[in-house]
């Protein structure tokens, strides 16, 4: 078959499936018979977002609108792995509770739907709705399969469309593709905000191992205004899903810029992470305060994360998620109906320390009306050497939030931490190393692993503690989230026990640990 008729053979394939999925019906909402099993699959996240089936995993689009969260993600509807990409698309009030709505965009002639960004035109300035419905405008990376596999490199090209009904239904713009590809292979998952100081539009997005910044009046013309990234931050893999937002530094008035870029792979602890970079913005170009590294999570599972756009005023944070998985491992994990789940909704704050700034992240206030005021444990003043039990009562640690107070100034302990067990003998470890001052989380040993060489292991990030050391931590059904001394330092770290873990032990190597205080609150579920 010659070159020319093999490429239309593609492309008429191509067309077919597309044609197929556009028809494909919307699911009905869930009976009432199943709702005794729903969201109850073994190691399915309790109080995480998760798809209710098939594949999930890039956040998309994420934008507040008239009381409601929305939530876009990558997703392919026909499978438990990665296929044609969808944006899925789900809504909430309080970060929490989520609503599954029908899937916002399908793939088309110009390809998948991959990666984007959606932002709400409150000015018209697309002329797609009026002053009185201004509309809700999404821009994404359209995959063109046909063309990738023909030998091209301009496959991906950027495309809109709008909603003048709250989200709930799109139209794609008729001029698409509005910015297309200027002869590079990895030219995708833009992200585009409103500049109120420069009173236009920017668009930051990646290309290949770098990212480009654009400008636009009206969110379809855009414009190339620079590039950043050359030499500067971690290079192991391709850049992704970048981010670019202002954030008030903590306790005055400065504002810095704070760029995210996800790698793949490159990370910290190996595949894919997240890195960021703090500096000033004029509309045109990206100046870094430093050039060195710096992760927003040195855990092995968060990676692609962005931040919601028009959060109100009189809300005034910068709210992040990012998907639970690292590409290592992430379709091949023993999850049965879905795969993926995404972290819990972060709010990022900046802070200056020593002539650094750097990076916070805790888990969203939202998260204490899951508290069950009845599944709550208070420990105070409890020294402890070698490992110690702590009895937890009916508290199910699968689904808990735990807070811990160590001090450190009083003692002459080499580590220190808490294991997490069940009666199999599975141990996952979270310990502060205090002669190296590291973090590290271990779960060669919690569980099942066998899936995938590379998910079993120690993951390990610098930290130089105080007197007092604080943990977070939050467990759902195959997820720990740490958040140490208020979000200085996070890892996020995916596990898979055979059976749940059922107690909790403290732990001191080298001397004694004294615990000031913890407190262990069960979680309701949000499904």
């Amino acid at each position: 078959m010659n070159k020319s008729l093999k490429v239309f053979s593609l492309f008429l394939i191509a067309i077919i499936l597309i044609a197929s999925c556009s028809g494909r019906k919307k699911k009905k909402p869930t009976s009432e018979s199943t709702l005794s099993t729903y969201y109850q699959e073994q190691y399915r996240p309790q109080f995480h977002f998760s798809p209710e089936a098939k594949w999930m995993n890039d956040p998309n689009g994420l934008v507040y609108f008239d009381g409601e969260y929305h939530l876009f993600y990558q997703y392919y509807p026909d499978s438990t792995v990665w296929g044609p990409m969808h944006w899925g698309h789900a809504v909430s009030r309080d970060l929490l509770h989520w609503k599954h709505l029908p899937i916002a965009l399908y793939p088309d002639s110009l390809g998948y739907i991959f990666s984007g960004s959606a932002v709400v035109d409150l000015t018209n300035t697309s002329g797609f709705g009026s002053a009185d419905n201004p509309p809700m405008v999404a821009i994404f990376t359209y995959h063109n399969p046909v063309l990738e596999k023909s030998g091209s490199i301009k496959f991906q090209n950027q495309g809109i469309a709008y909603s003048l009904d709250k989200g709930r239904t799109w139209l794609k713009y008729s001029a698409n593709p509005v910015l297309k590809n200027p002869g590079i292979r990895d030219f995708r998952d833009p992200k585009m905000f409103w500049n109120d100081k420069a009173k236009k539009w920017n668009l930051i997005m990646a290309v290949y191992d770098r990212v480009h910044i654009y400008s636009s009046s009206n969110l379809k013309t855009w414009t190339f205004e620079s590039e950043f990234g050359s030499g500067i931050g971690a290079h192991g893999g391709v850049w992704e899903c970048p981010d670019l937002f202002p954030l008030k530094v903590e306790g005055g008035e400065t504002e810095k810029w704070v760029m995210l870029v996800s790698i793949n792979p490159g990370g910290p602890n190996k595949g894919s992470a997240t890195q960021y970079f703090t500096g000033e913005f004029d509309g045109h170009t990206f100046v870094p305060d430093e050039s060195g590294e710096k992760w927003i999570d040195w855990g092995r599972d968060n990676y692609a994360g962005v931040t919601w756009s028009n959060i109100p005023v009189s809300d005034g944070r910068r709210i992040f998620i990012g998907w639970m998985s690292n590409w290592n491992y992430a379709t091949v994990v023993p999850t049965s109906v879905w795969r993926s789940a995404l972290t819990l909704p972060r709010e990022l704050s900046l802070k200056l320390e020593d002539e650094h700034f750097f990076l916070t992240s805790k888990p969203v206030t939202e998260l204490g009306n899951l508290r069950i005021a009845t599944d709550t444990i208070s420990i105070k003043q409890l020294s402890f050497s070698g490992e110690k039990e702590i009895p937890t009562g009916n508290l199910s640690l699968m689904q808990s939030e735990m807070l811990f107070g160590f001090t450190l100034s009083d003692n002459k302990t080499d580590s220190l931490g808490i294991i997490l067990g069940n009666s199999f003998n599975e141990r996952f470890i979270i310990g502060y190393s205090v002669i190296r001052k590291q973090f590290y989380t271990d779960r060669r040993n919690a569980g099942n692993s066998g899936f995938s060489k590379e998910f079993a292991g120690i993951s390990v990030a610098p930290y130089k503690a105080g007197s007092v050391l604080k943990m977070h931590i939050l467990i759902d059904a195959s997820s720990v989230e740490l958040f140490v001394d208020d979000g200085r330092l996070v890892m996020t770290t995916l596990v898979f026990p055979n059976e749940k873990f059922t107690w909790l032990k403290l732990f001191s190597k080298g001397g004694t640990g004294s615990l000031n205080k913890a407190a262990f609150h069960g979680l309701e579920k949000i499904w």
